[in-house]
């Protein structure tokens, strides 16, 4: 059952890139490019072709683009006062064909479709782009926290930066105000260095200064046991019996209530299966885990007064489940008490949800042609869709106060430098191996990367249930222990013999501890890395 349906090169290098007009300070991260060869905007769903003015500008009537060198980047700076800006696109001539493999990201989570390929012109490849031949690897980015969604097109001859800039469904209204659309920033990978190396470096050089908690975080989540039937003894019952398999004092596990807790049309209001949440709280605490909460944060309520709301989307059940309009101040004031509520009730940890989905009404698998649906606009129109998410991570953020934050279905390249934690991937499942095969370990193979240098990178939870192979779920169990990233389990308790409980509590034991991010050594030809390197060993997984 898913949640969804539950509710930059050296000089000694220069000659070999002679060909294109990027050109690199050197080979660490502190990377320069040259003004493109075209720039383009898109106004009325038509892309139309900027003339260059001067050395570092490109304008069309009152639309003005500008690139400035900004330390190891070039920012780029967009004005438009009358026109509704849709998108600014920056065309570099570059000879893509050299290289035979192309590696891009994801909107927000993974969806088991992240992989080493073959270039495709029309394939967008959101925040960042790395190209690799047998020799080097080639990467091009922009930094995190950006105020535009940002993709990259590969083609043989050229390279393309589309920055989108719509607010909703529209074009953004940016009046008198000069938007810093993006920091554009590339790197070639060193001598000797293989491309996970260059990937985990060039995220170093995207977000220079991640926010990340303070003891690597492990525990447990309730969602793969009882997909939201859970309750007041259901929480104390597995907190009770995992607590027993901790032996790491000094870095207590979480405890996550997950959906299940709440009204259904209000997080600010426990239901009567919990009836206290501050109770519950502290008999996790009392148990020995850190209690962690689930929650929606742009959910509306049934009887909220429509000029909250916000506007319908195709494809959105917004009649069942109302959004709220995150341009609208109260919603933000509302988003802020709730995670002050949270913090109240003695929550060490929020795990919120669905906001990309509750912006745009699309998962980020079905954004392949658009973000969200035309012509539909937000209360404010004023600011690009990147900037109103920016607003609200900022939001939940600053009102959240040493609570960690784990965003899912969040825009991954937003989130980094923002929240602690960030779930990478799609729903694993305590139903089917087959699902947690494709969404988890795809999204460890390729987005470990992130791990420490965006964020703690959450691949999700091991679903320990009769339903599940054990044989399957103990290496997937492994993998996360050992790989430095979080570890989350969902547990039935009345499966856990001798043999499972030895094997959770060497986990917990492994995941409490700081250790080397693992790497996937096949992961240039294999979708579901299945050889690992973890701890400085081999490790060979059989997913089946």
């Amino acid at each position: 059952m898913l949640r969804r349906n539950f509710i930059k090169l050296s000089a000694a290098s220069m000659a070999a890139v002679m060909y294109s007009r990027l050109t690199f300070a050197d080979a660490f991260g502190n990377a320069l490019i040259n003004h493109p060869d075209e720039a383009w905007t898109e106004i009325n769903g038509q892309w139309v072709k900027l003339s260059p003015s001067g050395a570092s500008a490109y304008t069309h009537k009152d639309v003005r683009v500008e690139l400035k060198t900004a330390g190891n980047a070039q920012s780029v700076y967009v004005s438009s006062p009358k026109d509704e800006l849709m998108g600014v696109r920056l065309k570099w001539k570059y000879e893509s064909k050299k290289y035979s493999k192309v590696l891009g990201d994801h909107w927000e989570r993974t969806y088991g479709d992240l992989g080493w390929k073959t270039a495709d012109a029309n394939a967008r490849n959101p925040w960042y782009v790395l190209l690799h031949d047998a020799k080097q690897t080639a990467a091009f980015g922009v930094k995190t926290g950006c105020n535009t969604i940002c993709y990259w097109n590969v083609s043989p001859d050229s390279l393309e930066l589309t920055m989108d800039t719509h607010s909703g469904g529209s074009g953004v209204k940016l009046g008198q105000r000069k938007l810093h659309a993006a920091d554009i920033v590339t790197t070639l990978s060193k001598t000797g260095e293989n491309p996970y190396a260059t990937l985990t470096r060039f995220c170093k050089v995207m977000c220079p200064k991640p926010r990340l908690p303070k003891q690597p975080v492990y525990g447990i989540n309730d969602w793969y046991v009882v997909y939201g039937n859970n309750s007041y003894e259901t929480i104390k019952a597995q907190t009770t019996l995992m607590s027993t398999l901790v032996s790491d004092t000094t870095n207590r596990p979480f405890s996550v209530i997950d959906d299940g807790w709440q009204q259904p049309d209000d997080f600010s209001i426990v239901n009567n299966k919990f009836k206290d949440m501050h109770k519950m709280a502290g008999e996790i605490k009392a148990l020995g885990m850190r209690p962690g909460l689930w929650t929606r944060p742009l959910i509306a309520r049934l009887d909220d007064k429509t000029s909250l709301l916000a506007p319908k989307i195709a494809g959105r059940d917004d009649a069942k489940t109302p959004i709220l309009d995150p341009t609208i101040p109260e919603t933000l004031e509302r988003v802020k008490r709730n995670m002050k509520l949270y913090q109240q009730w003695g929550y060490d940890m929020v795990k919120h949800d669905y906001s990309t989905y509750d912006i745009f009404g699309r998962w980020g698998f079905k954004m392949t042609d658009g973000f969200t649906a035309p012509g539909w606009k937000y209360y404010d129109q004023t600011k690009t869709n990147a900037e109103i998410i920016n607003t609200l991570y900022a939001a939940i953020r600053q009102s959240a106060g040493e609570m960690y934050i784990i965003g899912c279905n969040t825009m991954s390249h937003l989130s980094a430098g923002v929240f602690e934690l960030n779930r990478t991937g799609d729903d694993t499942s305590g139903k089917e191996w087959d699902r947690t095969k494709k969404m988890g370990v795809n999204t460890l193979g390729f987005r470990l990367p992130h791990h420490n240098t965006f964020y703690a990178a959450d691949g999700d939870c091991v679903g320990l249930t009769k339903d599940v192979p054990w044989d399957k779920n103990r290496q997937w169990l492994q993998l996360l222990a050992e790989s430095g990233a979080p570890l989350f389990i969902s547990a039935e308790l009345d499966i856990l013999d001798a043999d499972k409980k030895a094997a959770i509590k060497t986990a917990f034991a492994h995941a409490a501890k700081v250790q080397p991010t693992g790497e996937p050594l096949d992961w240039l030809t294999d979708q579901w890395p299945a050889k690992w390197k973890l701890n400085n060993r081999v490790v060979d997984f059989n997913w089946g």
